[in-house]
């Protein structure tokens, strides 16, 4: 589409820059721009254009365009509102959805800008604007409808406006009524008081009495009685009679019409296909609720302009001018209009093209406009985060049948393709324990085994009272929140359950299960040692990947294979790998590109593989749905610029981030319905509402009302009170208008300690002995050498006689033996050195370090008998005795109770190591002084750097 100087209205240039609303009102045929502090204040006798900019997480800026008119503007002003949406669209490169909003009509999308609702004003530009607020107060009388955005309608101040089914507002001098109509919902009740409060602050300043008035209560009631007392007291209210405005028009035909000269001539086909649509043409689509205007991307600003005129010539050939108009162009359409059709391609997302774009921003450039923000928002640049403390405990179970069995600490990241698990992790929350219980299901894994494994874990959740969040995942469509809370990750192929050996047997297929002296070739990924994977893959060359390392081992044979556009950190993540899978043999490195005869030999001979890495789900800008499941048919309804008071706890909502979803359940949701939020996850996912050809194994949360982790409200602008509080939605929004927006806290009791089935009874479960904070290592010798990134590091700092690691050593308890070494003297080189290096780090964006400045033992759970207690107390005093009885002369406590140690008591290699640690934070035992000395900072810059640049800085001391 071709666009010239001529096209662009002043008015809009420099128009959808920023995220953000922009509103211009018709005067005088031409668009006006508003002051932002008259947004959502309309005028029944004028026609407005409203531009919604939303910044996309990839830095794109996608554009909604409408045109809002009011019931008494005129057709001209109406008409130019409509062409001027147009050229609007231009401006910004011509691929904006575009919507005609009727006052009293309006979108969900388009009354979600103005929270809580519109209520238009009598006057216009036309007649100077009558200032309802400089007269006399009129007693006013609105309806409300809506449980997610409210259509507020004037109504007259008379009885016969009231009924049964509807909400009404009584506003008057010295107080606002709320009348619920007895066949009302509570969710539109709890909306239509978000009405009343803006009623409230807008025309009375914030100061005049609210008071609800339920339909049938007695006259007893002294606000009821006044309620009826304006109506001339109480008599029976008439029923609701059906309207032109209720009547569906859901069931016309859908008809595809072209427009040629101005004209909407009928299209005559079989079934509606997209081959229909000719990119020269525009069309015109009535489905019967909505009007669709179809553009193609090669048509000119003027055809374009005809057919917005043709649309409303239409609206008015079949008397249906209340009607929404939806304008779309060509590769941009909504999933609404493709819906519409029998047939449309499930082709990639088509690229952004930023050609028509360029054009307008090179013509408001020569104007002097700036016009950098056009083209492209400023893209996030952040890396994935899990949004989970990773200092937790972790269980695991392997399912067989209907058992499952505990896997012990070495062996919980270890998982078997042909297996399922069933996981429970609990991690501190902000003032008590959260939990995430989820199951693991493998690609060859059998149906009965996933069945048994959902079904127990359901249990697991039952029991904690629904307070755990619940997550389900596939092989292969792993969220990185779950890898950072296996942190080193390695799945095997085949399986070990009697289920998966069965299923080898009925379809007499071979057994792939992993073997350690077999060929066995393992795909390396991760982004640090808090987040590294070894997957088993076919072991034949075309398994390989340039973006990739591998590791190949058959017999006594071990290679280590790097592709080419692999990166220092993830060769890094080979060594520790290693230490897992086989940790007593030495390796052959392999570049790619200079590979031995040998490593092709065992892989069946050279062939052609990829370079690029595999894609994964991106997480995506985020929807929120509101669903109805009954008898098996999920139904939802998309929610707009949605906030946390949008989750109402009387209903299920689903939150899809593409890569995710998450099914959130309110308190007061049926419980057979609550039992059904993993089946109403997979329904989602089946029916792929928005059309962005989810998976079905897509990773699915379930989420509690009161149990909300980080995870989950990062989407919202929290408040962790609201969803704590008793009552139902109304009761709820009642109650905060009443304090003064000051929410009535719910003394909910703290969690219990967490519980894990065993035999059919359930027992408080120990907690394993691991540290959360680095990756999971074996506890057993090293033989290997040093990587080549080790080395360049720790070189400086060790002398000859230091033991050879490739990796930290084992994560161990106890002291380690005593010997007559001691520590280097090169204490002072080694801390300049450190100092030196640290100071080239780039410095990460501020942010909360995961690990405390020092460490303290977690508070246990309760006691459940008084002989545990007594046991509990006695131990204690025990450990206390001998921590006591091992201090040394020169230990000192620091100012948080820590135990402090000299440094050459803490390395590895210490002749006198100090007892009683947690050897996996030795650096957490320095005094102040001593770790600035030895690290060349202090604690908390140390915390605030990446992990994996800490663990280096540790091994270089001696101290990892």
């Amino acid at each position: 589409m071709s666009v010239s100087m001529r096209d662009l209205d002043p008015a809009f240039q420099g128009a959808g820059q920023k995220a953000g609303i922009e509103v211009w009102r018709i005067e005088n045929f031409k668009p006006v721009a508003i002051p932002q502090s008259s947004y959502g204040k309309f005028f029944t006798g004028d026609s407005y254009v409203i531009l919604k900019t939303i910044a996309l997480k990839s830095g794109a800026l996608r554009h909604d365009i409408h045109y809002w008119l009011g019931k008494d503007t005129s057709q001209d002003e109406a008409g130019t509102a409509a062409l001027k949406t147009v050229e609007l669209d231009a401006a910004l490169g011509g691929r904006a959805v575009q919507y005609r909003e009727v006052q009293g009509h309006e979108t969900e999308r388009f009354l979600s800008y103005f929270k809580p609702c519109i209520i238009p004003q009598e006057g216009g530009i036309a007649s100077g604007f009558k200032h309802a607020e400089l007269e006399e107060h009129k007693i006013r009388m609105f309806t409300c409808q809506g449980k997610h955005v409210v259509h507020v309608k004037e109504v007259p101040f008379a009885r016969s406006s009231l009924n049964h089914d509807d909400i009404f507002i009584l506003d008057t001098a010295n107080k606002i009524f709320q009348f619920n109509g007895s066949n009302s919902c509570i969710q539109e009740r709890a909306k239509a008081l978000e009405v009343v409060q803006h009623i409230k602050d807008t025309y009375h300043d914030g100061k005049c009495d609210i008071a609800t008035v339920e339909d049938g209560k007695l006259m007893s009631d002294a606000e009821t009685g006044e309620f009826w007392g304006f109506f001339g007291g109480f008599a029976p209210l008439p029923r609701k009679t059906a309207t032109d405005d209720t009547k569906s028009v859901d069931s016309l035909p859908t008809q595809l019409f072209c427009v040629e000269k101005g004209e909407a001539e009928p299209v005559v086909a079989d079934s509606l296909t997209k081959e229909l649509l000719d990119t020269n043409k525009c069309y015109l689509l009535d489905s019967g609720a909505e009007i669709y205007v179809w553009m193609g991307r090669n048509t000119s600003l003027d055809d374009r302009k005809s057919a917005s005129g043709a649309a409303e010539k239409y609206l008015r050939s079949i008397d249906r001018r209340k009607l929404h108009i939806v304008r779309v162009i060509e590769n941009f359409e909504t999933v609404a209009f493709r819906s519409k059709f029998d047939t449309w391609p499930q082709s990639a997302e088509v690229a952004v093209s930023e050609d028509g774009r360029g054009k307008v921003a090179a013509l408001l450039k020569r104007q002097g406009v700036n016009v950098r923000g056009l083209l492209k928002a400023a893209p996030e640049k952040e890396e994935p985060q899990p949004y989970i403390d990773c200092t937790g405990n972790l269980q695991v179970w392997r399912v067989n049948g209907q058992e499952k069995t505990l896997l012990p600490v070495p062996d919980q990241s270890k998982f078997y393709s042909g297996e399922c698990y069933i996981f429970q992790y609990t991690y501190p929350g902000e003032d008590q324990e959260e939990y995430l219980i989820g199951t693991w299901f493998g690609k060859q894994s059998v149906e009965e085994d996933q069945n048994s494994a959902t079904s127990q874990a359901n249990k697991m959740v039952e029991s904690l009272k629904f307070m755990a969040a619940q997550l389900q995942i596939y092989e292969g469509r792993e969220p990185v929140l779950f890898f950072a809370i296996f942190q080193s990750f390695l799945v095997f192929k085949g399986g070990l359950s009697d289920g998966y050996k069965n299923y080898i047997l009925e379809k007499e297929l071979p057994d792939e299960t992993y073997k350690e002296d077999g060929v066995a070739l393992f795909r390396v990924q991760g982004s640090g040692p808090e987040n590294m994977q070894a997957i088993q893959v076919e072991p034949v060359a075309s398994s390989l990947n340039s973006s990739y390392c591998y590791i190949l081992h058959s017999g006594s044979s071990l290679f280590t294979w790097i592709g080419n556009l692999t990166t220092p950190e993830l060769q890094e993540l080979v060594e520790r790998q290693l230490d897992v899978i086989k940790p007593n043999m030495q390796s052959k490195l392999q570049k790619e590109g200079s590979e031995s005869e040998q490593f092709w030999e065992i892989l069946g001979g050279k062939s052609e593989y990829p370079s690029q890495k595999i894609a994964r789900d991106a997480e995506s800008d985020p929807h929120l749905f509101t669903c109805t499941f009954s008898k098996g048919d999920l139904k939802v309804t998309e929610i707009y610029n949605f906030s946390q008071d949008d989750l109402m706890t009387e209903d299920i909502f689903i939150l899809d981030c593409h890569s995710s979803i998450f099914v959130w359940i309110g308190q007061q949701v049926d419980q057979k319905l609550k039992t059904q939020a993993l089946v109403i996850g997979e329904k989602f996912l089946k029916h792929d509402f928005l059309l962005e050809k989810l998976s079905p194994q897509t990773p699915i949360y379930i989420i509690t009302e009161g149990s909300e982790p980080q995870f989950f409200t990062r989407f919202f602008t929290w408040d962790s009170t609201k969803s704590s509080m008793h009552g139902n939605s109304f009761q709820r929004k009642l109650s905060i208008i009443k304090n003064g927006g000051r929410p009535t806290l719910n003394n909910k009791p703290k969690r219990r300690a967490p519980v894990s089935s065993h035999g059919g009874r359930s027992v408080a479960t120990e907690k394993p002995q691991r540290s959360r904070s680095v990756s999971f290592s074996p506890d057993r010798v090293r033989v290997r050498g040093r990587s080549p990134a080790f080395n360049a590091l720790a070189s400086t700092f060790e002398n000859a006689n230091a033991r050879n690691l490739s990796t930290p050593p084992p994560l161990v308890r106890k002291p380690y033996p005593k010997s007559s070494a001691a520590d280097s003297p090169n204490a002072a080189a080694r801390s300049n050195a450190i100092a030196s290096l640290t100071a080239t780090f780039e410095q990460p964006p501020p942010r909360e370090p995961l690990m405390p400045r020092s460490v303290k033992p977690r508070p246990k759970s309760p006691p459940k008998s008084e002989s545990n207690s007594k046991e509990n107390l006695m131990s204690s005093k025990m450990e206390s005795l001998t921590i006591q009885e091992d201090v040394k002369e020169n230990e000192v406590e620091d100012e948080e109770g820590l135990t402090l140690h000299p440094y050459d008591r803490l390395t590895t290699l210490s002749t006198d190591p100090a007892p009683d640690i947690d050897v996996t934070k030795r650096e957490t035992y320095l005094s102040s002084s001593e770790f600035r000395e030895k690290f060349g900072m202090t604690k908390e810059a140390f915390y605030k750097l990446p992990k994996w640049k800490q663990n280096k800085l540790k091994m270089a001391l001696q101290l990892f």
